[in-house]
């Protein structure tokens, strides 16, 4: 992202605890076997020198000096803080002498870089490194939003390879799911689906990838530059898929408002200040809702926030509803899709697609009439309505469930120990002037390894790829 503020040279030197904070906490860590280690995630948009901006005429990419000092600086701290994986966005890969630098100073270190250029030959890119005395790479896949900005994310399938796991019982799996990416920045309202798209598909794709090697039961960390706070959508549609906010988790905020603006990472190139990197968790889980069903929650969010902006303009928010394919109080698909494109939530690249508007019209469509009336759309306005009949199917599969399928099976999980952001400042929701690494803080996670136990129904033994 753009960052238009000028900003003084100053280093930031680690304050004298911070290393020792993130691992005291691990002394008295609930791993496997009882054991005190953990392992650790950093999460950081270093910001490319394409998009630093000196000034309003030049970037920090004309002048070598400049970028390869910043750059420097941002390594030795990634290498201090020696986290298992790190996660990185913005670094200019296009630029074969800086990218070359990461991958050299991490390698000596012991880490397995992945990197990953933006496409339309944007510039910059990601790149993930895992540390081999942690985690074994298993499999490495990338996905190309080319209908999202130019957006790319990595996923890595790895394996808890730490040493206390070595003489535990063979029979827990040690799989993890490990995901880096960054978000589209939602300039105004019309991102908001896009976005959401973009998180839409990153699930769907770990799912499908679980599914082909059976690892319904890994765990899933999350990590990016998901440009959106608390309150928006995105936010709230990974937490109705059961994942938490490992840093929130850590300082034991939750999803109120008033704790949405406690902390803050990034400055963006409008000079506001938001809290908008995260490292998300998910434990093997075994009531988590479909997919799908938490998606169009989100997408009838979205739409119910179009129509207040259009209801603040003096229009009727329901008729834009009313046109040649209403029958009396009625739409059908037809005109419903019609009155979506008129809010611009459909269509190529931005918008739902046939098959997302399809899945959307049949939760909407209670009684299969093949038209919606009024009051029916009203009521699903309310998200929580839409999710009841699937809640009383839930309950009573969990009634009926036979002895066979309450069996478990071992695998590791996650527990959050201890999280930090640097500089400490953003911790208290102010943004240091004289910050100059980057226009967003750093996150670090540490994670405890336990036991998970779920049902033997979904736990399949993990397989392991070349």
């Amino acid at each position: 992202m753009d960052s238009a503020e000028e900003q003084t040279d100053v280093f930031y030197q680690d304050s004298p605890n911070q290393r020792q904070s993130l691992s005291a906490n691990c002394n008295q860590s609930d791993g496997l076997n009882g054991s005190d280690q953990c392992i650790s995630c950093t999460t950081f948009n270093i910001l490319a020198p394409i998009y630093k901006r000196l000034n309003s005429e030049s970037c920090e990419s004309e002048f070598r000096e400049y970028w390869i000092s910043r750059n420097e600086r941002i390594l030795d701290r990634l290498l201090c803080l020696k986290s298992s994986i790190i996660c990185l966005q913005e670094v200019w890969v296009g630029n074969e002498e800086l990218a070359g630098m990461f991958e050299k100073r991490l390698g000596d270190e012991g880490y397995a870089t992945y990197k990953l250029p933006r496409t339309n030959n944007r510039g910059d890119g990601l790149l993930t490194a895992v540390n081999r005395k942690s985690f074994r790479v298993l499999n490495y896949r990338e996905l190309l939003f080319n209908d999202f900005g130019n957006r790319v994310a990595q996923l890595l399938h790895v394996e808890l390879v730490i040493p206390f796991l070595q003489s535990h019982a063979k029979d827990v799996k040690h799989d993890a799911l490990v995901v880096n990416t960054p978000l589209l920045f939602p300039h105004n309202s019309s991102y908001c689906l896009p976005r959401l798209k973009q998180v839409y598909k990153i699930l769907q794709y770990i799912e499908s990838y679980q599914e082909m090697y059976q690892l319904q039961t890994a765990p899933i960390i999350l990590c990016g530059d998901w440009n959106g706070s608390k309150r928006g959508h995105v936010y709230k549609f990974l937490r109705s898929q059961c994942f938490v906010s490992s840093y929130d988790t850590a300082h034991h905020y939750t999803d109120s408002d008033v704790d949405c603006h406690k902390w803050v990472s990034h400055r963006n190139h409008r000079g506001n200040i938001c809290g908008v990197d995260f490292i998300w968790l998910l434990n093997p889980y075994e009531h988590r809702k479909p997919l799908n069903i938490s998606f169009i929650k989100a997408v009838l969010g979205i739409i119910k926030n179009r129509l207040c902006e259009v209801s603040r303009e003096s229009i009727d928010p329901f008729g834009f509803l009313e046109n040649e394919n209403c029958k009396g109080t009625c739409v059908d698909l037809s005109g419903f899709s019609q009155a979506l494109t008129v809010l611009g939530l459909t269509g190529y690249p931005n918008g739902l697609d046939i098959e997302e508007l399809h899945d959307l019209w049949l939760k909407l469509d209670t009684d299969g009439d093949g038209v919606i009336d009024f009051s029916q759309f009203k009521s699903a306005l309310d998200p929580s309505s839409l999710l009841q009949s699937e809640n009383e199917n839930e309950a009573l599969e969990a009634q009926t469930e036979t002895p066979q399928n309450t069996s478990r099976s071992a695998t590791i999980g996650f527990e959050v120990k201890h999280s930090a952001l640097f500089p400490t400042q953003v911790e208290d929701g102010i943004w240091p002037e004289d910050y100059s690494l980057s226009d967003h803080a750093q996150l670090t996670v540490e994670f405890a390894p336990v036991t998970m136990h779920c049902p033997q129904s979904f736990c399949h033994p993990a397989q392991t790829m070349t």
